[in-house]
C-alpha cells in the first residue's frame, strides 16, 4: 500500500504536536511499555495517520477526543475503521478522558480488546499456547472422514 507524501508529512507534524492524552499514552506504550509489545506512534497508513499502530498484531489505537463524537465525524470516523479492516487493521478507540483519568485503566482496555479480538504477537510469552488434541494412527488434519 502506497502512502502518499502528505500523509507522512501529517505524521511527522503531528508526532511533535501529540495532545496531552496522546502524550501520556505515548509514555507507557513506548520501548515495549505494554507487555514488550512494540508501538509507533502517528503511523501513517494510506491517506490515514493513525494515533498508535502495533504492526506486530496489525492494532491501530486512536485517542478520540470530544470532537469524534459530533456532527460527521463518528460516521467518518466508522467509515475509517472499515477501511483499516479490510487493510487486516483491528481498530480501538479509547476516550481522551479515559487517558487523562487513568493511564492504567487505558491500558486495561488495550489489553481486554485483545483478548477479546484473540489478538496475540506471533512470538513470545503473551502467544496463546495452541494444544491440539492428539490424533489417532493414520489421521491426518486435512483428512474429511472421522
Amino acid at each position: 500500500m502506497q502512502t502518499p507524501r502528505d500523509t507522512v508529512t501529517t505524521a511527522r507534524r503531528l508526532r511533535r504536536e501529540m495532545s496531552p492524552p496522546e502524550a501520556r499514552l505515548w509514555a507507557a506504550l513506548r520501548r515495549g511499555g505494554l507487555d514488550g509489545l512494540k508501538f509507533r506512534r502517528q503511523h501513517p497508513m494510506g491517506r490515514c495517520v493513525l494515533d498508535f499502530y502495533c504492526p506486530s498484531l496489525k492494532l491501530a489505537i486512536e485517542v478520540d477526543g470530544y470532537a469524534h463524537c459530533i456532527n460527521e465525524r463518528p460516521t467518518r470516523d466508522a467509515a475509517r475503521d472499515q477501511w483499516l479492516l479490510a487493510q487486516g487493521v483491528r481498530t480501538l478507540r479509547i476516550p481522551a478522558h479515559d487517558v487523562l483519568e487513568s493511564v492504567e485503566g487505558a491500558l486495561g482496555q488495550i489489553r481486554t480488546f485483545m483478548a477479546a479480538n484473540r489478538l496475540w504477537p506471533p512470538t513470545g510469552d503473551l502467544a496463546p499456547v495452541n494444544i491440539s488434541p492428539p490424533l489417532g494412527e493414520g489421521k491426518s488434519l486435512s483428512s474429511s472422514t472421522p
